[in-house]
């Protein structure tokens, strides 16, 4: 499969498995919530999870993706690069992580302000995905 065509496919999606490695060399998978931008893959994670220790160790990647109701499934293999942790409601990552919840929920905030505080609280930072190969399968929709 062609990889603009699988992203394409996983932009019209919104949930996958990440697989990040482990200092060990095992393979850990974490359910996430993720968006299609400009080729890239955009995912909202906390600085003090393991996937997040993964990824700054080692920044190869797996992203799956399935849809069981069409027998179609799409693994992703890439590299990410994570964004500083935001630590200011007007800093860079804030603003990313704006843009990554307008095109996730599909909508505005009703409250930005708290949003922003929010995602300080919780350490949040953007982890971007630029996948370079895909194998799978894609069944009608």
């Amino acid at each position: 499969m062609e990889l603009e065509a699988a992203l394409d496919w996983a932009g019209q999606r919104k949930n996958g498995v990440l697989i990040t490695i482990r200092r060990d060399g095992r393979a850990q998978s974490s359910d996430i919530v993720y968006t299609v931008v400009d080729g890239a893959v955009w995912m909202s994670v906390t600085a003090d999870r393991a996937k997040t220790a993964n990824m700054r160790r080692d920044p190869r990647v797996v992203l799956h993706l399935t849809d069981p109701g069409s027998w179609s499934y799409l693994s992703f293999d890439g590299t990410v690069e994570l964004s500083d942790v935001t630590t200011a409601v007007d800093d860079n990552t804030s603003d990313l992580l704006v843009k990554y919840y307008e095109r996730v929920a599909g909508q505005a905030h009703p409250d930005w302000d708290e949003y922003r505080q929010a995602m300080i609280d919780e350490g949040r930072l953007v982890a971007i995905f630029t996948p370079n190969s895909v194998v799978g399968q894609t069944h009608g929709a």
